[in-house]
């Protein structure tokens, strides 16, 4: 590789080669396939390039970007000053409708070669803002000695560090625009270098943030934080070990909610709490869900890794019954309290564990469902599928966030469980990133998804 060398796997070249772009991988890089493979991230398919292998793999190697002689249609100026060195987003760069396009090929792709299935029909993209959309996030803090200085953000693409950022452009706002004024102030405390982390909660009354902290803040500490929360609005919660250290900086206070006004609920919930990352497309979500679950005063739902009541309060509203279950008693107790704090006396939830294999004497499990809403985490609902199988249900609406194990649970249900998947299609719930949201509908036997 001309004047190349190795160390502990890094290449040391001057050694500049021109390409084209043949694709782009999971992560958002993209592939160049003359010669040995290269990994180039900020390059995008159908791209002239000019780069510099960095480092070698095995079966490829990664590369730096040194030019775009040519660049693809799709290509767009980032809205982000960080984007690149802020490991927060990796698309900015790609038009939002292109975004969305490689999305829908990445489900595709999955559900024909992992569920070996094809949708009878794909529906239309959910679709909402691309900018300031994100309510929760998990930033990191760090005090860093070479700046004298602390630094809050998403960690750095490249690197094990915090990015510097000013503001962020995806953050729903006051949030995105706290991000150097919270530094600001976090450096000024006693405790700036034992504060890693701080988890962040924009609820429709009031930004929440969690300081993780290693020791106790000072009573001067706490006074500056009662300054900042009061002149920013913002609420301090500070979070000594595990979630069940959290607690409010100071007593009192509303609690924290957000709402979903086409059907006239507002849930509350803690600023640890899994919510819908998109206030927008969650809204949007849960009335598709609805609305293609077809339901009527006699149905009667079960709503699988239900959480906090998210869906399962909106289908009771449709419904005769919804029943909620959850691994997480905390929000099970959630959502029997915002089913008590909306009036909705026809909803129920259930604590069981959904990552292995049900009881069937479980008592919920013994009634009759016309409906099956889930909505499992990253690992899927593998252990649950034969329990929906046996509830025969007229329709299933199963939503997922991740297209790997979503195409394989579609696949069981379809080969293994004679169901047949009726459509499936992606939400734009986490734009500029490359995580892909999905859901599909399936009915039991009716019409059978075709093989991939």
């Amino acid at each position: 590789m001309g004047a190349a060398g190795l160390r502990g796997g890094r290449i040391v070249t001057d050694v500049e080669e021109v390409a084209t772009v043949a694709a782009l991988t999971h992560d958002a890089e993209g592939v160049v396939r003359e010669g040995k493979a290269a990994f180039v991230a900020g390059a995008l398919p159908g791209e002239k390039i000019r780069f510099k292998r960095t480092r070698r793999h095995r079966q490829h190697d990664e590369a730096e970007l040194l030019e775009v002689l040519e660049p693809a249609a799709d290509r767009v100026v980032p809205q982000c000053a960080h984007f690149g060195v802020c490991g927060g987003c990796a698309l900015q760069h790609l038009s939002a409708d292109a975004q969305i396009d490689i999305k829908q090929t990445e489900l595709r792709n999955n559900l024909e070669r992992v569920g070996k299935v094809t949708p009878g029909e794909w529906l239309p993209p959910l679709r909402g803002p691309v900018w300031s959309y994100r309510r929760r996030a998990r930033l990191g803090a760090k005090f860093v000695i070479k700046k004298d200085r602390v630094v809050v953000g998403f960690r750095e693409r490249l690197a094990p560090y915090v990015a510097e950022v000013q503001r962020c452009e995806v953050l729903a706002e006051p949030l995105g625009a706290l991000i150097a004024p919270l530094a600001g102030m976090l450096n000024e405390l006693s405790i700036r270098h034992r504060i890693p982390q701080v988890e962040a909660a924009v609820a429709d009354n009031v930004v929440a943030l969690v300081l993780r902290v290693l020791e106790a803040p000072s009573a001067e500490d706490v006074v500056k934080l009662k300054e900042f929360g009061k002149a920013q609005s913002v609420r301090f919660y500070l979070q000594t070990g595990g979630l069940d250290s959290v607690t409010p900086l100071e007593a009192g206070g509303e609690s924290l909610r957000y709402g979903l006004p086409q059907f006239n609920l507002q849930l509350e919930f803690t600023p640890t709490d899994f919510i819908q990352i998109n206030a927008q497309i969650n809204q949007a979500l849960v009335g598709r869900a609805v609305e293609v679950l077809a339901l009527t005063p006699s149905s009667s739902v079960l709503d699988l890794f239900c959480g906090l009541g998210n869906f399962t309060l909106a289908l009771a509203r449709n419904a005769g019954r919804a029943v909620g279950v959850e691994g997480d008693q905390r929000l099970v107790e959630r959502g029997r309290h915002n089913a008590r704090l909306n009036g909705i006396g026809n909803a129920e939830f259930h604590m069981a564990d959904l990552g292995k294999p049900l009881d069937v004497s479980l008592p919920w499990l013994k009634e009759s469902y016309t409906h099956v809403l889930l909505d499992p985490p990253r690992a899927g609902a593998g252990e649950v599928l034969g329990s929906i199988s046996r509830l025969n249900p007229q329709r299933v609406l199963y939503i997922s966030c991740h297209p790997g194990t979503f195409a394989r649970d579609l696949g069981l249900l379809v080969h293994e469980h004679g169901m047949s998947l009726v459509a499936a299609g992606v939400l734009d719930m986490f734009p500029h990133t490359t995580h892909v949201e999905s859901m599909a509908i399936l009915e039991p036997g009716k019409r059978k998804g075709r093989s991939g």
